[in-house]
């Protein structure tokens, strides 16, 4: 036997579904219409060719609107979607590059940083050292130091230098306006 009062909890009442005795009002203008009893509320509702909804169950009596149900869940749909196009959970891009870089692609891979930046994306550069380059940290600093001087405009760095194994890393956050 399934569980039942699990998707109940979920599940919007409509109509004959709602079972208090008595149900607040609220009218289809918008407006409050008192405490009436589950009856009358429905008969008001189908009067109007509309819906009657539970909105609160959880009041004492549970408030009820005369509305289009179908209508209702769209808005309702419409309003989760919207709100999870708002969310925006902390993406971290990443750019990795060795010591040995040209200064060309130096400068490309800053202007990839500064566009997720102006995206407001945190960005993690590596600078990542392979067999006898590992002699030569100094050269990842510097060029973690020239970057951070060139992105001083559009980021901030978050925390410090981190020397994992054979890298170099850097966390950018942009700036807030």
């Amino acid at each position: 036997m399934k569980n039942r009062n699990f998707s109940n909890k979920k599940r919007i009442r409509v109509n004959k579904f709602i079972n208090a005795a008595n149900v607040r009002l609220i009218g289809a203008d918008g407006g409050m219409a008192g405490v009436k009893s589950n009856y009358e509320a429905l008969n008001l509702a189908k009067e109007s060719g509309l819906d009657l909804v539970e909105i609160s169950p959880q009041a004492d009596p549970p408030v009820c609107k005369i509305m289009d149900f179908s209508k209702y869940l769209y808005e309702k749909g419409k309003q989760k979607r919207d709100n999870k196009k708002k969310q925006r959970v902390g993406i971290l891009k990443e750019i990795r590059m060795h010591p040995r870089i040209a200064e060309h692609d130096l400068n490309t891979k800053v202007k990839h940083v500064e566009k997720f930046l102006k995206n407001q994306n945190k960005v993690r550069v590596t600078v990542v050292f392979h067999g006898r380059e590992n002699q030569h940290r100094d050269l990842g600093m510097d060029i973690l130091e020239s970057i951070k001087e060139s992105l001083s405009e559009v980021g901030v760095v978050d925390g410090k230098t981190n020397y994992v194994g054979n890298r170099i890393s850097l966390i950018f956050s942009p700036k807030t306006k």
